[in-house]
Parts: structure tokens; C-alpha cells; sequence
């Protein structure tokens, strides 16, 4: 009875995933400001000095690294990047998947700062919408 009980409320609380499951991160930590660093023309130990040791590295092909990035949220959102750098003769000659992605927020980690300073242009840029919108001409003039 107790087991029965038991394996109910389980049941129960499995469907309205109260669970806790943890994040799952897998690859490479890819962070936009790691991007906004890689300059081509670097050499390979900076680069490796500035990303990491990359996740798919040929020994057949030795001029192109791949950094693969994919983080699944407890909420299950899924969130997957890709940055693949060529070389030539030791250095960086060119980039493709560094460009910001948008909704990549679960690969990110921004600082309180940065979240802060978001919101705050967000919160703006809604009272600018709000202010447009009771304007016949949607102009606003602000006071000095």
C-alpha cells in the first residue's frame, strides 16, 4: 500500500516537473566575448590560448578547427553553436560562426552588469514606444 502511495506521488510529481534536472553542457564554452577577440592573422597557440582546445580537430586536415558549443536548459531549451576557424600557414585566415547569434542565452553567461544595463534600454525603449503611441505624429519631444 505504502509502496503504491508512494510510487503515485512520484508519478505525480514527474508530470508537473517539479524535478529538478540539471543543465546539460556539452563541447565547448563559446562565448561572444572569446569571439570579439580572435583577430585573423593570430597564430595557433593564441588562438588555442583564447578558446580552448578545439572539439573537432583533424590530424588529416590540420587547417581547420571546429568549436562546438550545446547547452540544454532545465527548462529544456536548447541552445547549439558552431565556430569553425581556418588557417593558413600557422595562422588565422579566416572565421565563420563568430557573428552574434541571438537566443543564445543558455550558452552565455552574462555578468550582472551587462543584464542590468538590458533591462534598463529595454524598460527605455518601452516608455519611448509608450510615449510615440499617444502622439498623433509619433514624435516625441523630450524636456531638456
Amino acid at each position: 500500500m505504502r509502496l503504491a502511495l508512494v510510487l503515485g506521488i512520484l508519478a505525480l510529481l514527474a508530470g508537473c516537473q517539479i524535478i529538478y534536472k540539471l543543465p546539460t553542457r556539452q563541447g565547448n564554452v563559446i562565448e561572444q566575448k572569446q569571439l570579439d577577440q580572435l583577430k585573423l592573422g593570430m597564430s595557433r597557440e593564441q588562438v588555442v590560448y583564447l578558446m580552448g582546445t578545439p572539439l573537432a580537430a583533424s590530424p588529416f586536415r590540420t587547417d581547420r578547427w571546429d568549436y562546438i558549443g550545446y547547452y540544454k536548459s532545465p527548462r529544456g531549451k536548447v541552445s547549439e553553436r558552431t565556430v569553425t576557424l581556418y588557417f593558413s600557414d600557422d595562422t588565422l585566415s579566416k572565421m565563420e560562426g563568430v557573428e552574434p547569434v541571438r537566443n543564445t542565452a543558455g550558452i552565455e553567461n552574462p555578468d550582472l552588469k551587462t543584464v542590468i544595463g538590458e533591462e534598463k534600454k529595454a524598460a527605455s525603449q518601452d516608455a519611448r514606444d509608450a510615449d510615440a503611441e499617444k502622439h498623433e505624429s509619433g514624435v516625441v519631444i523630450t524636456p531638456q
